[in-house]
């Protein structure tokens, strides 16, 4: 699980230039797709929309034909003078039989203009008597006649001819039928007598239309309260649609070609004409599903839109992947380079971009390089030249004393003996002052302590027995100069002042890669730090040199780390240990 996050942290660009450029492709893709449907339905609408306009043409002037039948048989109607006579005068039982005979004539005759539609005619004179041509669609008695709304309406508007609405049993069926109904008004005078009306049955009415309808475009015929009159749906035929009606007066005061909108929770497309003959509108209804589904084929475009946006998803992958794999190789080995010490060069390869980054980060090896060595280089003339000026603060007292002794053993005639400690003290003095090297062979310190412990020893004494044990191996391996001399002199001049004597053991051995030194002494003790490092000296100055103690333990870390330096061990009245831990080098 935590390759996941790695992997992802050194590709996280590639990730999201993925990620982005996946979502732009599909934003992109969908606004195409959605715009290039929205573009062809707006194509086949606005082409729709014309040859529905050519239809409706020829719908309007199929009607006006027969409005003008219409017309023609109302104006024999009003000119004839045996149908005023029948409707403005008052006639016995025997005077209507005659009139009947001569208006069955004369009515067959008007009615061969509007035969060819089925149109049955029907007159009635506001004496109270009403004539209809043989089996009309529409049958009311002289009373019903009377009172009924559309002769009440025809006569409100005299002057106009209207279309009403009404169901008629026919053989036990309800069928719908279309009235037209006028006033018989005097040309010169106005004088009304009488209405006639004009019958159709509804099924005979669409036949106007009936043949230019088809799934989902639908023709309605609608008067001026909303009623449909007339449709090829027969669940609109009698419904009052005032919603319908109030887009049709926006298609009517905007003068628009047509409307889309939704009516009755479908998305539809209104075009709209009033027929001033008929004071109607004819309103075509169009289903925009129903229409374009077969038009456009929504399911393959998307299909194909998907098809193209998974092929470019593919190809921008890899794409993407080989731009972006130069620079995820480059952050992964520029990562690594701490690991290496910052000794690895990292490759020149990939792009343009990559190959400078690559350049610039090694060049700035090279420089980081030289800077490093430059400042190891002067941290090293640092510590040679404070280990010289130490190196040169011999304490005098330590010369003084010792030629001293020198002197005593010569006038005492131990010539030899002053011999030797000269010896010891020319040594001493060449491998300290005269020898400027940082580091020295185990061999050469072991040969500095016996020098500085013969002096001692003649000094003061054999009470402190200095034992060695150094494993063969061991002799040529460097190590800080002085670094056993201080634990050696501070047990000689510290560890031993309750006791009259006493052992000091100085072993050196190996331990895989590690280099161990220990100081041991059988002496008074003392208490140990919190952290088992040697306390610093109560004594102003070292006896021999400027080197305490705790100056080892830092040029031991500075030189070669933490993990290196020493530690103390000690127990009262019972003596001292001191471990020095150093990395095994050899010349």
């Amino acid at each position: 699980m935590r390759l996941i996050p790695k992997r992802f942290k050194h590709n996280s660009l590639f990730y999201k230039m993925f990620l982005i450029t996946i979502v732009i492709i599909v934003t992109i893709s969908v606004l195409i797709t959605w715009t290039t449907i929205r573009m062809s339905e707006k194509f086949f609408i606005d082409k729709f929309s014309f040859n529905n306009s050519k239809v409706m043409d020829q719908i309007n002037e199929s009607l006006g034909t027969f409005q003008y039948s219409i017309v023609i048989a109302s104006n024999s109607l009003m000119q004839n003078g045996t149908i005023k006579s029948f409707l403005t005068g008052e006639h016995s039982n025997a005077m209507l039989g005659r009139y009947y005979f001569d208006l069955k004539k004369q009515l067959n005759t008007i009615k061969t203009s509007v035969e060819a539609y089925d149109v049955g005619i029907m007159i009635y004179g506001l004496n109270g008597v009403s004539y209809a041509t043989d089996r009309p669609s529409w049958v009311k008695t002289d009373k019903e006649l009377k009172k009924h709304f559309i002769t009440t309406n025809t006569l409100q508007e005299p002057k106009k001819m209207l279309f009403h609405l009404e169901k008629q049993k026919d053989g036990g069926q309800e069928d719908w039928v279309i009235i037209a109904s006028k006033t018989f008004m005097e040309r010169t005078s106005h004088y009304i007598y009488g209405v006639m009306y004009f019958t159709i049955q509804e099924k005979n009415f669409k036949k106007f239309y009936s043949s230019y309808t088809s799934l989902g475009n639908d023709v309605l015929v609608m008067d001026r309260s909303g009623t449909i009159i007339s449709s090829n749906r027969n669940d609109f035929i009698g419904n009052k649609e005032e919603e319908l009606l109030g887009y049709v007066s926006q298609l009517e005061e905007q003068k628009l070609d047509y409307l889309e909108t939704d009516f009755k929770g479908k998305d539809h497309i209104i075009m709209a004409e009033y027929l001033p003959t008929f004071n109607l509108y004819m309103v075509n209804l169009i289903d925009k599903k129903a229409t374009f589904e077969n038009m456009i084929d929504k399911k393959s475009i998307v299909l194909i839109c998907i098809l193209f946006i998974f092929l470019a998803i593919i190809i921008v992958f890899f794409a993407s992947r080989k731009l972006t794999n130069s620079l995820s190789n480059l952050v992964k080995q520029i990562e690594n380079t701490p690991k290496n010490d910052f000794d690895h060069y990292i490759p020149v390869t990939g792009t343009y971009e990559t190959r400078q980054i690559g350049q610039a980060f090694n060049s700035m090896l090279d420089e980081l390089h030289e800077y490093v060595n430059k400042l190891v280089l002067s941290q090293k003339q640092k510590r040679n030249a404070e280990l010289a000026a130490l190196q040169q603060q011999i304490n005098p007292h330590f010369l003084y004393n010792t030629l001293t002794s020198i002197k005593f053993m010569v006038q005492q005639g131990g010539k030899d003996e002053a011999t030797e400690m000269v010896n010891a003290l020319i040594s001493l003095l060449q491998n300290t002052i005269g020898n400027i090297s940082e580091t020295i062979t185990v061999r050469q310190e072991i040969d500095n302590l016996k020098s500085y412990v013969l002096i001692n020893q003649k000094r003061y004494g054999e009470r402190i027995r200095v034992n060695y044990f150094i494993e063969p191996e061991c002799s040529e391996i460097l190590i800080p100069k002085l670094i056993l001399q201080p634990f050696i002199e501070n047990s000689f001049f510290h560890g031993f002042n309750k006791k009259s004597g006493g052992t000091v053991n100085v072993l050196i051995w190996k331990d895989g890669a590690t280099l161990i030194c220990e100081v041991l002494d059988n002496g008074d003790g003392m208490e140990a730090t919190a952290d088992n490092k040697l306390p610093g000296t109560k004594r102003k100055r070292e006896m021999f040199s400027g080197i305490g103690v705790r100056n080892v333990n830092e040029r031991i870390q500075l030189i070669y780390g933490d993990n290196y330096g020493v530690t103390i061990s000690s127990t009262i009245g019972e003596g001292t240990k001191i471990r020095i831990t150093l990395p095994i080098q050899k010349n």
